[in-house]
């Protein structure tokens, strides 16, 4: 209700509120969606299973998660970066680590370095509507 009010006191954005019902629908996520189909506009959410069952039913959607992780912070094949790791993870001896916007980093052999800092080089990054995944190998030429 806060952002809604915000919203209203922004005079560069239409705030148009109504209190058409949907007759016969009783779920939240369809009354939305055949709201949304019948005005001709978008949907603003967060929500996964929203977003999909909008876009399966061709209503345009603005999902707020994919906003967020296009303005986030993208670090680049071989770029360093600094963190903590713990054991996780797949495979033979990945360490696990979380970056301050709580993007996940998985450190190939990094279980060595749990409950440590170190200097990793980014070889992957994976980008889903959930948010993003890095994947690293230790810098070997920095030992910390």
């Amino acid at each position: 209700m806060e952002v809604l009010s915000q919203l209203q006191k922004d005079t560069r954005v239409p705030v148009r509120i109504s209190d058409i019902d949907v007759e016969g629908v009783r779920e939240v996520d369809d009354k939305l969606v055949i709201l949304a189909r019948q005005l001709k506009c978008p949907i603003l959410t967060n929500d996964y299973n929203l977003n999909r069952v909008a876009e399966l039913q061709g209503v345009a959607v603005l999902n707020v998660n994919e906003l967020a992780n296009a303005v986030k912070f993208r670090p680049l094949a071989r770029r360093n970066l600094r963190g903590g790791y713990y054991p996780g993870g797949q495979g033979d001896r990945p360490g696990v680590g979380y970056l301050d916007d709580g993007t996940m980093v998985v450190v190939e052999d990094g279980r060595d370095r749990v409950n440590s800092k170190t200097t990793v080089v980014v070889t992957k990054v994976l980008q889903t509507a959930a948010g993003r995944m890095i994947f690293a190998r230790i810098d070997g030429r920095s030992e910390n």
